[in-house]
């Protein structure tokens, strides 16, 4: 009777060890839209198969003519700003000039007020033609400053309008030419095939040394490995941790496979 029951616990210890799990790709991915407008391309013919390129592609049109309008204002402000540059050391050395002769002619007892009158005003106001141009250069650098910003935003809005993958499996797409799409809405579904993964759900004594058993798949033993053990129980399978398994050079998804550790 003793060894029935010894028997018994061991085929149960057997069971206890398989487990079955769907082979999933290894990553599922949403592609949400990160810029509003009207749909002008999609891939809807390419569903179902391994894709790389433009899956979807936004109105751009607009986005591109400012673009091109606003780079070319840059390139006007910055010949402007190397202009003034030019002229302000002019009009720094005038400036000077000015200065010099006010400052040697002011203590002059020999020299009319209405001269030194002259030559003071004659050198403020090429100070004030100075620091205008100073004030004009400054100005121009920060319309450039304004110029970058706004380039940069129209870069990176033309680029979020052009949805692409590489070598991905394009499952679903969500929309079609012609619809109007805002921030945040599904685009399109896409799948990571180059390898698969396996959800199990594991009780505490089954973790026990796991990392070290090897993987079998359907009875054959596999060059599957554990990715990832989740350290808090499921809230869904109670007391039971998820496992997640990476499968390499798999051949067929969405099989139901039996999995053991051994």
């Amino acid at each position: 009777m003793k060894n029935i029951f010894i028997i018994i616990a061991f085929m149960g210890l057997l069971v206890a060890s398989e487990h079955f799990a769907k082979i999933e790709p290894l990553e599922t991915i949403t592609l949400k839209a990160e810029a509003s407008g009207e749909v002008i391309k999609s891939l809807k013919a390419k569903e179902g198969e391994v894709v790389s390129g433009t899956v979807v592609q936004i109105d751009d049109t607009l986005n591109r003519k400012d673009l091109q309008s606003t780079l070319e204002s840059l390139a006007l402000i910055e010949k402007m700003i190397k202009l003034n540059s030019r002229i302000v050391g002019d009009l720094q050395k005038n400036m000077q000039k000015k200065r010099s002769l006010y400052e040697r002619v002011a203590p002059l007892s020999s020299s009319s007020v209405s001269q030194k009158d002259a030559l003071y005003a004659a050198y403020v106001a090429a100070k004030s033609q100075y620091n205008g141009t100073l004030e004009k250069i400054l100005n121009l650098k920060n319309q450039k400053v304004s110029l970058q910003q706004k380039a940069n935003f129209l870069k990176d809005t033309i680029e979020k309008k052009r949805v692409a993958v590489a070598n991905r499996y394009l499952y679903k797409l969500n929309v079609d030419a012609g619809e109007f799409v805002t921030i945040g809405m599904p685009l399109a579904t896409v799948m990571n095939l180059e390898k698969g993964k396996l959800t199990l759900y594991l009780a505490a004594d089954e973790l026990k040394g796991i990392k070290g058993k090897k993987i079998y798949i359907d009875g054959k033993e596999s060059r599957a490995r554990i990715k990832k053990i989740w350290s808090v129980a499921d809230t869904q399978y109670i007391s039971s941790y998820r496992v997640e398994i990476e499968v390499p050079n798999v051949k067929e998804f969405s099989k139901l496979v039996k999995v053991e550790f051994k």
